[in-house]
């Protein structure tokens, strides 16, 4: 069982992986401005509140860690359609030297589908909603996922398709080959599913597959 280090482990895809990662019997320490109200209790888990922009806040957390997973978010409102979002290229700008001089080298990292290179398969009447609403995010993305897959690391960066609330089935399709992606529906925690699957295996090393049910 490994020690995981989870960011962004207050809500949505990083609270479920950190639920599910307990379940199955790793060590959790769950980073995140708001960790502090996380509910989850459990002997192997440890909040951390702090800023994953700040190297000083992100090496604490780190301590002990073996794996790390990026689940961070920003809120769906206003600016994002306005505003500039810097959050996923600036918390892994800090996060991947980190990582380096501690010695760790399993990187998991949710970005979504249309960052990188599935940007090409989105239907080019849905890009410019897609645009519209995600644009300034996904850009950020586009620069996250750069960062990881020239960091050397051993990484799988994670592209789920639309997102919900929906339970666990464990039926959902990994695709990785370019002319499979497609959008589509899955609930947080069959991405969390997938999550934690990869603590202990390494088919999707270096690979960044999308996922739908």
């Amino acid at each position: 069982m490994a020690t995981v280090l989870i960011m962004g482990a207050s809500s949505g895809i990083g609270l479920a992986t950190a639920s599910l990662a307990l379940q199955r019997g790793h060590s959790v320490v769950a980073f995140a401005r708001s960790a502090g109200r996380i509910q989850v209790q459990h002997d192997k888990l440890r909040t951390f509140v702090g800023d994953a922009r700040k190297s000083a806040d992100v090496a604490r957390a780190m301590s002990g860690a073996e794996i790390v997973v990026q689940a961070l978010g920003v809120p769906a409102n206003a600016r994002m359609l306005t505003g500039p979002i810097d959050l996923f290229s600036a918390a892994t700008a800090t996060l991947l030297p980190l990582m380096k001089e501690a010695g760790i080298r399993r990187l998991i990292s949710v970005t979504g589908f249309g960052a990188g290179e599935s940007r090409s398969a989105i239907n080019p009447l849905q890009r410019l909603g897609f645009d519209l609403v995600f644009g300034r995010a996904y850009a950020d993305k586009d620069i996250q996922e750069n960062l990881i897959i020239q960091s050397g690391l051993d990484w799988t960066i994670v592209r789920p398709g639309v997102l919900n609330n929906g339970r666990g089935t464990g039926r959902y399709r990994v695709l990785t080959r370019p002319q499979d992606w497609r959008n589509g529906l899955i609930s947080r925690k069959d991405v969390a599913d997938f999550i934690v699957r990869q603590l202990t295996e390494d088919a999707y090393v270096r690979q960044a597959p999308v996922l739908v049910r």
